[in-house]
């Protein structure tokens, strides 16, 4: 986690920031907006940016958009500041984190933002051949494909091999070729001179410069566009890349690794991928297994995300009861580890007993919501005229006659209470973005409906 501190607050985000050193966080600091937007068009890159709350959020946020530059951003500042703390989170800032700092607080919001993390969970034998490969192949240089279904781990593999390699001190930077337009990635990966086209007012370093030295890696490779393939192919082979509206070429020493939920052979027959560049990606193929063919792994994994989200939601440690355990196996995790971990998340949250019983296992369909994440839910009376039914099924009546979209406004409404108005924990546990998480919410806001703020389950206007 490289994470990027603008402004002091008289020593109080330096004193996060050492917090945020403690927990394995590389530390950078800087006095102003402009200072912090020089420093990342150089290219020494951040994960996660802590600023000020008392500087202009609303400049920074857009002068990042206007770059087309990613980074999540925490506003801070002391706990009386409740004005600038709403206007932080309206203007663009992902969280708001009170001062003085509380280390158990800022450990959760590293975890909440960070996007990958190199620690490897697993017991499971199919597992455990994929990280013999890995610890064999990770000192070497060799560019390696991490094939497997979405949210089986490839990012953390990736990781995982970075912090295995002879470039651990080295940058790993990544770049999601899916979640960027297309006209967009060339100048992600590969930077642009001043004036290069609208919006470029200054030069910017790209992934490839950022990751020099280091790692990069480019997930979800398979989305990206056939006709800047040919461009990353000669990057590759040459070790040199050409910034948009350059004139010169820029050497770089990386090492490529790439991820990718299809066949790439199959999509080298549809002529949506080019052969050249499978083969120089694919020295080695790390094939990660889905989770329905580690079952043991579900066990091992259920128990570190249960002791993972306890510790972060400041939950005392519960066990997963016989029942809820039998019950997380029989389901086959089409969403493989990231549906597990964010299922495990609600049940953390969700369980009011000595143990995590079967009721607060919520599965993705809906199915099996606990009563008391479904108290603002109204009971649909029976043709008896009492509510519910004497085969215990009140809760599948509760939910007879109402609409998807009104379903689901509950569930997120009671999750978000459950978070204390945390947006970032919320949109964790429902499996959603953040921004579709806020989206959920100003409509909701917009038809009157009352939204709980950050730090609080009060609900009020969004």
């Amino acid at each position: 986690m490289r994470l990027l501190i603008i402004g002091s607050l008289n020593g109080q985000i330096g004193a996060a920031s050492q917090i945020a050193m403690s927990r394995g966080a590389k530390v950078s600091q800087v006095d102003d907006i402009e200072m912090a937007l020089s420093s990342l068009r150089s290219g020494k890159g951040a994960d996660m940016a802590m600023i000020d709350v008392n500087l202009a959020i609303s400049h920074l946020v857009e002068s990042l958009i206007n770059e087309r530059i990613n980074l999540p951003i925490i506003a801070c500042g002391v706990n009386t500041e409740a004005t600038a703390a709403a206007n932080a989170i309206r203007a663009g800032a992902k969280e708001f984190l009170p001062l003085p700092p509380d280390p158990e607080l800022i450990a959760a919001v590293l975890e909440a933002v960070a996007e990958e993390s190199s620690q490897l969970v697993f017991s499971d034998p199919a597992m455990a051949e994929v990280v013999k490969l890995a610890d064999q192949i990770a000192p070497s240089a060799a560019s390696v494909l991490i094939n497997g279904e979405t949210g089986t781990g490839k990012e953390v593999m990736a990781s995982y091999l970075h912090s295995k390699s002879n470039r651990a001190d080295k940058p790993f930077v990544c770049v999601n070729c899916a979640a960027i337009p297309e006209n967009l990635l060339e100048s992600e990966l590969f930077g642009h001179e001043k004036g290069a086209f609208t919006g470029a007012i200054a030069r910017r370093i790209g992934k490839f410069e950022e990751a020099n030295g280091g790692t990069l890696l480019l997930d979800e490779i398979s989305e990206m566009d056939i006709s800047l393939q040919a461009k990353l192919l000669r990057a590759i082979q040459e070790r040199v890349i050409d910034r948009v509206g350059g004139t010169k070429p820029v050497p770089v020493d990386i090492r490529i690794l790439a991820t990718s939920n299809r066949n790439l052979a199959e999509a080298v027959q549809e002529k949506t991928f080019r052969e050249d560049l499978l083969f120089r990606l694919n020295v080695v193929t790390l094939k990660i297994p889905p989770l329905r063919q580690r079952p043991s792994d579900v066990v091992t994994l259920s128990k570190h995300f249960v002791k993972k989200y306890s510790e972060m939601n400041g939950i005392e440690l519960r066990e997963i009861s016989d029942a809820a355990m039998a019950k997380l196996k029989k389901n086959p995790w089409q969403g493989n580890v990231r549906e597990l971990e964010n299922s495990i998340h609600r049940a953390v949250l969700l369980a009011t007993g000595p143990d995590i019983g079967p009721e607060a296992i919520l599965m993705p369909d809906g199915s099996d919501i606990p009563s008391s994440a479904m108290s603002s839910t109204p009971s649909v009376t029976s043709a008896s005229g009492s509510a519910g039914s004497p085969e215990g099924q009140g809760s599948e009546a509760a939910l007879v006659g109402r609409t998807v979209a009104d379903v689901e406004k509950d569930l997120i409404l009671n999750t978000l209470e459950h978070c204390l108005g945390n947006r970032t924990h919320a949109a964790n546990i429902l499996g959603i973005s953040i921004r579709t998480l806020r989206n959920k919410l100003k409509l909701y806001s917009g038809e009157g409906t009352p939204v709980p703020q950050a730090g609080t389950a009060q609900r009020a206007l969004y």
